[in-house]
C-alpha cells in the first residue's frame, strides 16, 4: 500500500503493543502466504482454526473449510466473503489477496456468529446475495436462449428468404399475366358497350367474336380463376413463412405456461428450416393423437429445430427424417430419427456438452443440444438417444402433459 491510499500521522506502534491488540480481538485475523505458511495469526484464529500443527496447519485448515473456488476468487478480484460451518456455530470469513501470483499473500478475517438473532440476519443476507446471483444467472441463461435462437435464424436466413421469394416470384408473374388478361376484358367489354348503343346491335356481332378470337377470352376465363387461386396460395404461403417466422424468434422472457398443440409448433418449424432440408430429406411424418400439453411453445419450437437440424446435418445424401408423436401415460413424447451416419458410444457422452460441436469452425456453435437439454429439464421432461453408427440416430423428448405444482 502507498501513502496515497493508507493514512499514517504517526509510527507504527512496536510489535509487543501490535500483538497485545490482537490478542484482544474477539475476530480471528490469519495472515499466510501462497504456500501456506502462517505470517501472523492471532488466539482467535488459532481458537476457530485449531492451534495443534501435528492435526492440520491454520491455512491447511482453512482451505478445508472454504469452497473450492474462494482462493481464486480472492486472488483474481482482491476478495471474498462467505459464511463457514465451523463445529456447531457458523463463521463470517472475509479473504483478502495482494500481491504477485505465487509470491502474494492472504488476510483471513473471521467473524463468529452469536445468538440466533445474528444467525438469522446472516441467512437473510446470503439469501438476498444467493437470489441476486439467481436472478443474474436467468437473465444471463435467457440472454443465451435468444442468442441462439436468432444465431439459428442468422444460418437459415438464406433459406427462409428464397422460401419467401418464390410465391413472391410467381405472384408477380401471374400480377402481369392478370394486367394483359384485364385489358383484354376491358377491350371486348368496349365492343359490348358500341354494341349496345349502336342502332343494330347485331351487325357488331362478328367483329365481337373477332375480338373474342384474337384475344383468346375463351383461355382467359379459364385460366384467369386457377391464376387467381394460384396467387392467393402464394401470398398465404408468404404470410405463413412470416408468422412463423415471427413466432419462432419471439423472446419467450414474458412467456407464460399455456396448452398447446405440439403438432402446431411442429409444424410451424417444419414450415421454417424446410429449405434447409428438401434437397435431401424426405421427411414423414407419424402423428399419434396428442392432448393439449402444458409447456413454454417457442421455447419447444426450438428444441425441434435444434433437432431436426441435427438430424439433417447427420444426412450426408440422400436420406428420410421422420417425425412421430405419441403418449404414454400421463407424458407424451416426440421423436427425430433420421437415417444419417450416427453417433458413436464416444460422442453420445459429449453431445449435450456446452459448445461441443463435431461441425468445422463456423459451421455451429455447440449450444443446439446443450440449449435443448436444458429447455426440457425446465418442462420436467427428458431427452432420450438411441444411435447406431452407420444406421442413424433417433432422439425422443419426453414431456408431462401437466407440469407439477
Amino acid at each position: 500500500m502507498s501513502a496515497a491510499n493508507v493514512l499514517v500521522t504517526t509510527p507504527l506502534p512496536p510489535q509487543p503493543v501490535l500483538q497485545a491488540l490482537l490478542e484482544r480481538l474477539r475476530e480471528g485475523l490469519l495472515l499466510f502466504t501462497e504456500d501456506g505458511k502462517v505470517a501472523l495469526a492471532n488466539p482467535a484464529a488459532q481458537n476457530l482454526l485449531g492451534s495443534d500443527d501435528t492435526i492440520a496447519p491454520a491455512p491447511q485448515r482453512l482451505r478445508q473449510l472454504l469452497p473450492p473456488d474462494a482462493l481464486g476468487q480472492a486472488r483474481q478480484h482482491g476478495q471474498w466473503n462467505g459464511s463457514l460451518p465451523l463445529g456447531e456455530g457458523v463463521v463470517i470469513a472475509h479473504l483478502y489477496h495482494h500481491g504477485e501470483p505465487g509470491r502474494g499473500h492472504y488476510l483471513a478475517l473471521f467473524h463468529p456468529i452469536e445468538g440466533q438473532e445474528d444467525y438469522e440476519r446472516e441467512l437473510q443476507q446470503r439469501h438476498a446475495e444467493l437470489r441476486q446471483a439467481y436472478l443474474r444467472l436467468n437473465g444471463a441463461q435467457e440472454k443465451l436462449l435468444q442468442s441462439e435462437k436468432m444465431a439459428s435464424i442468422g444460418q437459415l436466413a438464406a433459406g427462409v428468404a428464397h422460401e419467401i421469394n418464390n410465391p413472391i416470384g410467381y405472384v408477380h408473374s401471374n400480377l402481369g399475366s392478370l394486367q394483359e388478361y384485364l385489358r383484354s376484358l376491358f377491350t371486348v367489354i368496349e365492343a359490348y358497350e358500341r354494341a349496345l348503343r349502336a342502332p343494330d346491335p347485331k351487325a357488331l356481332i362478328p367483329e365481337i367474336d373477332d375480338i373474342r378470337d384474337r384475344l383468346d377470352i375463351d383461355f382467359i376465363s379459364r385460366d384467369l380463376p386457377q391464376l387467381m387461386a394460384e396467387s392467393r396460395e402464394g401470398i398465404e404461403r408468404v404470410t405463413r413463412i412470416v408468422r412463423d417466422l415471427k413466432d419462432f424468434s419471439y423472446s419467450g422472457r414474458d412467456e407464460s405456461w399455456k396448452l398447446v398443440d405440439l403438432h402446431s409448433g411442429l409444424e410451424s418449424t417444419i414450415n421454417i428450416i424446410w429449405n434447409e432440408l428438401k434437397y435431401k430429406v424426405t421427411l414423414q411424418r407419424e402423428f399419434g393423437q396428442l392432448p393439449l400439453v402444458e409447456c413454454l411453445p417457442s421455447e419447444l419450437n426450438q428444441v425441434y429445430m435444434n433437432l431436426l437440424l441435427n438430424a439433417g446435418h447427420a444426412i450426408a445424401e440422400r436420406g428420410t427424417i421422420t417425425v412421430r408423436t405419441g403418449v404414454d401415460g400421463e407424458t407424451v413424447w416426440v421423436e427425430f430419427e433420421d437415417t444419417g451416419g450416427g453417433i458413436s458410444p464416444e460422442l453420445r457422452q459429449r453431445i449435450f456438452d456446452p459448445f461441443f460441436t463435431t461441425k468445422p469452425v463456423g459451421s455451429g456453435t455447440g449450444l443446439g443440444l446443450s440449449i435443448s437439454y436444458s429447455i426440457i429439464n425446465k418442462h420436467h421432461g427428458r431427452i432420450d438417444l438411441d444411435s447406431t453408427p452407420g444406421v442413424g440416430s433417433r432422439f425422443r423428448v419426453v414431456l408431462p402433459i401437466k407440469q407439477p405444482r
